[in-house]
């Protein structure tokens, strides 16, 4: 599931993929000759945010046999939103100390999960990307035709996912 051999070089497979994340909306964060890693952001509702991140490998077969093997793990982090209330304390001599709440609060998002993407549907769209991108006439102009055929399916956003059911 996780890997699919592909005809010709690695750096021409990588680069398939590397076509195939960003024509999903995907930011490359580290691109090398044989290796990439992409980002794509989700959030699903107000208080739930979501990143997957993928991981391509492309290492060249046997000696000779013009053929790359891709491996791919994709990666979803779950964060949600914690808030927290500041409140000060006065101090008065003889009475002692009184707390305040200030009104104020702040936001922040803490990641409650990380799973690796088991679903076999989403590689082998990836890997069916990588395909057409791999083919001349995809990479020569024809990405619309691509785009409305195949899509990644949007991360779950199931309750499960962020440690709870």
């Amino acid at each position: 599931m996780f890997s699919r051999s592909f005809p010709g070089a690695d750096h021409s497979s990588c680069e398939a993929a590397r076509r195939a994340l960003l024509s999903q909306g995907y930011v490359i964060a580290e691109s090398k000759p044989a290796f990439l890693r992409g980002r794509k952001k989700f959030q699903p509702d107000h208080e739930v945010h979501l990143e997957i991140e993928v991981s391509v490998v492309c290492a060249s077969n046997s000696a000779g046999s013009n053929s790359t093997t891709v491996f791919a793990n994709a990666v979803q982090d779950s964060y949600s939103l914690k808030k927290s209330s500041n409140s000060a304390s006065i101090g008065v001599g003889a009475l002692g100390s009184v707390s305040l709440p200030i009104g104020s609060s702040d936001d922040a998002l803490v990641k409650v999960g990380s799973e690796t993407i088991s679903a076999a549907k989403f590689y082998d769209q990836f890997f069916g990307l990588v395909e057409r991108y791999l083919d001349d006439s995809s990479v020569g102009g024809n990405e619309e035709a691509v785009l409305q055929k195949e899509t990644l399916p949007a991360p779950s956003s199931r309750k499960n996912a962020l440690g709870s059911d």
